[in-house]
């Protein structure tokens, strides 16, 4: 069942990289008392996502923060050398967290799975963005399949 505006998010466990390698990041933890802007995308280094998705949020960040957001997360299923890696090449500095959910749990608890094995990418996440209040979802922004408009960083902004 896909997750809608009013759930709780699942309690799962996510990567980021930390100065030691990688982490794990409890969703319990990333969301709890905190606003946060949360997206997803079907690819690290990918067209779509390098060239207008994640640039948005990290050009918009200081937008984030004077609309009371506490944090900019970016999740694709992808491990955490690569999120990282990725977030290093598109210089997010402490801008967007680069969240790696690599075996795609957090995707499927969300019901939000992308079946991309038709391009060799086997399963991914959908593109959406969604707001976050201390753990329940308050917008929720799914793109159609090839579509990049709901999620961006513009359109999440005017929803904030």
């Amino acid at each position: 069942m896909t997750i809608k505006v009013g759930d709780k998010i699942p309690s799962v466990t996510i990567k980021t990289m930390g100065k030691d390698g990688p982490q794990n990041l409890s969703t319990d933890d990333l969301f709890k008392g905190k606003k946060v802007a949360f997206f997803a995308l079907p690819g690290a280094f990918t067209p779509t996502c390098s060239a207008k998705h994640l640039p948005g949020f990290v050009k918009n960040a200081d937008a984030f923060k004077g609309k009371g957001v506490d944090s900019i997360v970016c999740m694709s299923v992808n491990d955490a050398f690569v999120m990282n890696a990725w977030g290093k090449d598109q210089n997010v500095g402490d801008k967007v967290i680069m969240a790696a959910d690599g075996n795609g749990d957090l995707t499927k608890a969300l019901g939000l799975e992308l079946d991309a094995r038709g391009h060799g990418m086997g399963g991914r996440a959908k593109r959406f963005s969604m707001v976050v209040d201390n753990g329940v979802v308050k917008q929720l922004n799914v793109e159609a399949p090839g579509a990049f408009e709901v999620s961006s960083a513009e359109h999440i902004l005017k929803q904030l």
